[in-house]
C-alpha cells in the first residue's frame, strides 16, 4: 500500500466521509482503501500503489464539503536519493511496529514484556488538562501492586473492555500519572464515557500520526528550492560547506572553558553547530547558556529533544536559569512540576480564555447531568442531547482559547517541544532565529528534520557515542535508520561543525578511564568534585571493600552460570548470573547505602523481569534496561551482562555503546558482573577486561567480598 494525502478537510472531518470521498470522486471501491490517519487539517489514505496516480489525478481539486481539495502521493513513491531512503525506512519501522504488536496480541506475551496491563477496574473519573477526561484505573482492590510495565506518563494507549457480555468501545488516550497501585489516562471526551463497573486493559499504541509528521519533513525539506530550507538542508547532507561569523568576545564566568567555547562557537554558527557532550559534562548547561545567549540577542528558540524526558529536563534548567518558556505538547506527557508550563494550562489562566472556561464548564456540568439523571428516567435520546451540546459548547471554548494561545505563542521567545510535537495545529507558520535539538544522538534522523523546518539555524547537543534511537525494524536499523543526523553531519564534516565538552562531573576518575580512553580519545579530565569520590563517603555508609572500590568486574567463567532463552519472548536471562548480582546490591544496602541511590542494568528484558522480582522486597532499586538508564545517574550501579555461551556470542551487547552507557550511569561505584570467557571473544571486550585488570579491579565469582 501507498498513502496520499488530502488537504484542507473541515475540522473534526469524519473517517467515513473521507473514506466516501475518496471512493465516490476517485471510483474506487472500498475493500482497495486501507487505514485513514488525520494529521492536522488533512487526512492520510493508504490506497493500492497501482491506482496513487489515477487517484492523484482524481482527487486534486476535488470539491470536498464544497472546498477544493489538494491531493498528492506521500513517501518514497515521491521522493528521491536521501530522502527516499529515510523514507522507506520509516514505511520498514512502520511495519516493524505493527508486526509486533499483532504478534504480542495473537500470543499474548504483551502483558510480559509490559507493554500492557490487564484486569484493570475504573476507579475514577474527572475533568482535567485542558478539558480531557482523566481515567484512573487500579486492579480489583485499590492496594493491589500493578506488574512490572512500560507504560509511562507520555505513553500513548489504546483502553478496552475486556468483558464479553457488553459492548466493547475502544478508547485512545495519554498516560498522565502512575503509581505502584494505579495508573491514569487522559482522553479526549467521548460520545459516551466508559462504564465504570467493567474491566479493562491497557495496552501500549504505535503513534502513527508522529511518523506522518516525519514523512512531511522529509517530504518539504527533499522538495525546498530557493529558500532558507534549501540552504540548511545543503549544509547538512555535506552538499555546501557551513559558514561561521566572528567568534562574540563573551565572559561567560558559570562555565568552564571548553563549555564556555562551545557557546561562542554555536553563536557564530551561521548554520549548523554541534555541541558533542559525553557522559557527565554538563551538556544540558551549556545548551541553556547557549539559549540564554542567543535570547539575551533578541532571538526566539525552539529548544527541542526526541523524548518528553528530555524536553522537561531542558525546561526545569530553563526555568532555574530564569528564562520563561512555553512548554507545548500534550500535557500528560509533561511532569506535573512543569505542567504550569504548558500552552494549554497557560490558555486557561490568560485573560482571553475567560468566556471559553465558563463554557467549558457549562459543558462539564452536561457532561456530569447526562451521566448521573438523579430526579427521573431521562426521556429517549435526552441523554445524547445533552453531551452534543457540550460538546458545541467544548468547540466554542476551544475557539476563545485558539486566539489565547496564538498570543501566547507570539510573545514567547522560548518554545519547548518534543520534535514530533513540532506541529503546524500548535506553531502554525512561525519561525525561530535558533533550534536546538537536545540528546540529538538518541533522535532519528526524519525526526531531526521537523524542526529545521522552522530555524534560520540548527544546534544539535548530545552523544553519539551512546546509545541511537530505538528502532523496531532489523533492517530498517542496518540500512541507516538508526544514524542520527547529528552523527551523520558530524562524520561527514569531520569535526569543523563540532566542539567537545572535556571536564566531567559525574563519575570516579576510575569509572570515567575506560570510556574515555575508548570513546573519546583520552580527551575527558574529572573534576576536582568527583575525581576521588566514593560511596563510603557518603553520609551513613559503612566503609568496607563493597563500599570503598570505585570499579569491579566479577567473572562469572567456569561457574556454571549459564544464559538461558525466555520461550515466549526470546529475551536472554541468567539466573546464577542474576543471584550474583543481588548479592551486590544487599552488600551495598547492608552497608547503609540507601536503595533509592542504586540501580541495576541489564541489556535483556527477561534478565530485567528475573532481577526485579528478586529485589521486589526493596522497590527503591531500579531496576532496568540500559535503554531506560540513559541519560541518567545513581551513586551505585550494578551491571548483568547476561551471555553466557561457549560459541562466544553476545548478540547486541557488540554494540559498544551500549556497554558506555550502562559504565558511564554510576556516580561513586559500578560493579559488573559478566562471563569472561564469553565476553572475551570481542576485542572491545578484551580491552575492557585488561583495562579493569590492570586497575586491579578484576575478581572471579568464587572471591569473597
Amino acid at each position: 500500500m501507498t498513502r496520499i494525502h488530502l488537504e484542507p478537510l473541515p475540522f473534526k472531518t469524519p473517517v467515513g466521509a473521507v473514506l466516501a470521498f475518496v471512493c465516490t470522486a476517485g471510483k474506487l471501491d472500498r475493500k482497495h482503501v486501507g487505514k485513514i490517519t488525520f494529521l492536522g487539517r488533512g487526512a492520510t489514505v493508504e490506497v493500492p500503489h497501482d491506482k496513487v496516480a489515477a487517484l492523484v489525478t482524481a482527487l486534486d481539486g476535488a470539491t470536498f464539503d464544497a472546498r477544493p481539495v489538494r491531493a498528492r502521493a506521500t513517501g518514497a513513491a515521491e521522493l528521491s536519493g536521501h530522502f527516499a531512503q529515510l523514507s522507506a525506512l520509516l514505511d520498514l519501522e512502520a511495519e516493524a511496529e505493527e508486526e509486533a504488536t499483532r504478534k504480542a496480541a495473537q500470543a499474548d506475551t504483551a502483558t510480559r514484556d509490559g507493554a500492557a496491563l490487564t484486569g484493570l477496574i475504573l476507579r475514577d473519573s474527572e475533568f482535567g488538562l485542558g478539558a480531557r477526561l482523566l481515567l484512573t484505573f487500579t486492579r480489583g482492590l485499590r492496594n493491589d501492586t500493578l506488574p512490572p510495565n512500560r507504560l509511562q506518563p507520555g505513553s500513548p494507549v489504546v483502553i478496552s473492555q475486556t468483558d464479553t457480555h457488553r459492548r466493547r468501545p475502544t478508547y485512545r488516550g495519554v498516560v498522565y500519572d502512575r503509581d505502584f497501585t494505579s495508573i491514569g489516562v487522559a482522553i479526549e471526551p467521548p460520545d459516551d464515557d466508559p462504564p465504570d463497573d467493567a474491566t479493562y486493559r491497557l495496552d501500549l499504541s504505535p503513534d502513527e500520526v508522529s511518523r506522518l509528521r516525519q514523512q512531511e519533513a522529509l517530504r518539504r525539506a527533499a522538495t525546498a528550492t530557493s529558500d532558507r530550507l534549501a540552504e540548511l538542508r545543503d549544509v547538512l547532507l555535506g552538499d555546501r560547506e557551513p559558514s561561521f561569523d566572528p567568534l562574540p568576545d563573551l565572559e561567560i564566568r558559570t562555565l568552564n572553558d571548553s563549555q564556555a567555547e562551545a557557546v561562542r562557537f554555536a553563536l557564530a554558527a551561521k548554520d549548523v553547530a554541534v555541541i558533542h557532550g559525553p557522559p557527565g559534562t554538563g551538556k544540558t548547561t551549556t545548551i541553556v547558556e547557549l539559549i540564554r545567549q542567543a535570547v539575551a540577542r533578541g532571538e526566539r528558540v525552539l529548544a527541542t529533544a526526541a523524548s518528553n524526558h528530555a524536553v522537561d529536563n531542558l525546561l526545569e534548567k530553563l526555568l532555574a536559569a530564569g528564562e520563561m518558556p512555553v512548554r507545548i505538547g500534550h500535557p500528560a506527557r509533561v511532569d506535573p512540576t512543569l505542567r504550569d508550563r504548558t500552552l494549554d494550562l497557560l490558555v486557561q489562566k490568560h485573560a482571553d480564555a475567560r468566556q471559553g472556561r465558563k463554557l467549558a464548564k457549562e459543558a462539564h456540568a452536561l457532561f456530569r447531568q447526562a451521566d448521573k439523571w438523579t430526579k427521573e428516567k431521562p426521556q429517549p435520546g435526552e441523554k445524547a442531547a445533552l453531551r452534543r451540546e457540550a460538546r458545541s459548547m467544548l468547540a466554542d471554548a476551544r475557539k476563545f482559547e485558539a486566539v489565547a494561545a496564538e498570543r501566547i505563542l507570539d510573545d514567547a521567545r522560548i518554545v519547548c517541544g518534543t520534535l514530533t510535537g513540532l506541529t503546524s495545529d500548535v506553531l502554525g507558520s512561525r519561525r525561530y532565529h535558533l533550534a536546538v535539538i537536545d540528546e540529538a544522538g538518541q533522535a532519528t534522523e526524519p525526526a531531526s528534520w521537523l524542526p529545521v523546518l522552522r530555524a534560520e539555524k540548527l544546534v544539535l547537543a548530545g552523544d553519539h557515542r551512546q546509545l541511537p534511537a530505538t528502532v523496531v525494524s532489523p533492517e530498517a536499523a542496518e540500512q541507516g535508520l538508526s544514524i542520527s543526523l547529528m552523527e551523520r553531519v558530524t562524520e561527514h564534516s569531520e569535526g569543523r561543525v563540532s566542539r567537545l565538552l572535556t571536564i566531567q562531573y559525574r563519575m570516579h576518575a576510575d569509572i570515567m578511564g575506560f570510556s574515555n580512553t575508548e570513546f573519546y580519545g583520552g580527551a575527558l579530565a574529572a573534576d576536582a568534585s568527583v575525581i576521588g569520590h566514593r560511596l563510603c563517603d557518603l553520609p551513613g555508609v559503612t566503609a568496607s571493600p563493597a563500599t570503598d572500590r570505585p570499579v569491579r568486574f566479577i567473572d562469572t567463567a567456569g561457574a556454571g552460570f549459564d544464559e538461558e532463552r525466555e520461550e515466549d519472548s526470546g529475551s536472554r536471562h541468567n539466573p546464577g548470573e542474576a543471584e550474583r548480582v543481588v548479592m551486590v546490591v544487599r552488600g551495598w544496602l547492608a552497608a547503609g547505602v540507601p536503595a533509592n541511590v542504586i540501580g541495576v542494568i541489564t541489556p535483556y528484558r527477561a534478565q530485567v523481569r528475573k532481577l526485579r522480582e528478586r529485589l521486589a522486597d526493596v522497590p527503591m532499586v531500579e531496576v532496568d534496561s540500559v535503554d531506560g538508564f540513559q541519560g541518567r545517574e545513581k551513586e551505585a550501579i550494578a551491571i548483568s551482562l547476561v551471555r553466557s555461551n561457549p560459541e562466544g556470542r553476545i548478540g547486541f551487547l557488540a554494540d559498544a555503546r551500549r556497554t558506555n552507557v550502562a559504565l558511564t550511569r554510576a556516580r561513586r561505584a559500578v560493579v559488573m558482573v559478566g562471563d569472561s570467557a564469553t565476553l572475551s571473544h570481542d576485542s572491545f571486550y578484551l580491552r575492557l577486561i585488561g583495562h579493569l585488570d590492570a586497575l586491579g579491579a578484576y575478581g572471579t565469582v568464587w572471591e569473597e567480598e
